[in-house]
């Protein structure tokens, strides 16, 4: 099986799937991540072009660390998808998902605060119409959570209500410490962004299915 990880940012792919890639690794399969925003092709109006330079570092470290076995980077500008138009937007993850051609995609949760997720998750659902040739190769799309974004999206917005359980008992000590290769990002131990944060929202996940440690996910489509 071939598994792509669509991350809006740098780290979003550990805080959503860390366990789970590292899971899928340990079953033989191929999986890829692609970060899909930095600086951007033209002048970013909140970031010189250098900011990026450590967070792409921090995730070379963490993805190497899981085991990734293709590591892909896009210059969608950061912060700025509310306003990049989604031609552009859609192009570019179609481009991915298509040199990619997964059998299981994993998309940040639409409804998440950050606009760049909803983006991007949006875009993806384009490109993978299950009508469609492309979107006919992509069994599995689960939309995955992230700490301080999907939890914080206003009170009429959809929630994420998991339906999609996998037990990561023996992976989620790999997740943290993959985590803990993004110094820059790691919060304190009081909020979310923080190992303990990780471990306990992979612990209260378990909680559901009866395990040490789960990640969770919203099925947007499952084809048998």
């Amino acid at each position: 099986m071939s598994v792509l990880v669509l991350a809006p940012h740098a780290d979003d792919e550990v805080l959503g799937v860390g366990a789970t890639i590292a899971k899928r690794k340990s079953q033989g399969e191929h999986v890829t991540v692609a970060v899909l925003t930095g600086h951007g092709e033209g002048e970013h109006p909140i970031w010189p072009k250098d900011a990026w330079e450590t967070t792409r570092q921090e995730c070379r470290e963490a993805c190497d660390f899981l085991g990734v076995d293709e590591l892909l980077f896009e210059e969608l500008p950061a912060a700025c998808l509310d306003h990049t138009p989604n031609w552009q937007i859609n192009s570019a993850v179609h481009k991915i998902i298509d040199q990619v051609k997964p059998d299981e995609l994993f998309l940040p949760f639409p409804n998440d605060l950050h606009k760049d997720h909803g983006a991007i998750a949006y875009g993806a659902s384009v490109a993978v119409r299950p009508y469609l040739e492309l979107g006919q190769q992509v069994r599995n799309v689960l939309f995955y959570e992230t700490l301080t974004e999907t939890h914080l999206a206003p009170p009429f917005e959809t929630a994420f209500q998991p339906n999609y359980f996998i037990d990561v008992s023996d992976h989620i000590d790999k997740k943290l410490t993959a985590f803990a290769k993004y110094q820059s990002q790691i919060q304190s131990d009081d909020r979310p962004r923080s190992i303990k944060g990780l471990a306990t929202l992979a612990s209260y996940r378990g909680l559901h299915i009866g395990a040490a440690a789960a990640e969770a996910f919203v099925v947007f489509r499952l084809i048998e």
